[in-house]
């Protein structure tokens, strides 16, 4: 039985998407939302400036690392 090896990338900053949602930027490349939207997703840290800057460095699962994707574009800083 072959059991997938998940693929865990530090947070290294974040921006919001064109709705306004937060967007966590991985290590690796990828990017993934960090939504707040209890009971589904129980995320508080994300409302704040203080909860997100606390999460840098944190890892989270990289799902499109566990496909073998290609990095994700980013928005140019501003």
């Amino acid at each position: 039985m072959f059991l997938r090896r998940a693929m865990h990338q530090p947070i290294t900053g974040y921006h919001t998407d064109e709705e306004g949602d937060w967007v966590a930027q991985l290590g690796c490349g990828h990017n993934q939302h960090v939504r707040h939207t209890p009971p589904w997703m129980n995320r508080p840290w994300v409302t704040t400036a203080a909860g997100r800057a606390g999460m840098i460095g944190h890892l989270m699962q990289c799902k499109k690392c566990d496909e073998g994707a290609a990095a994700d574009a980013r928005p140019a800083e501003k």
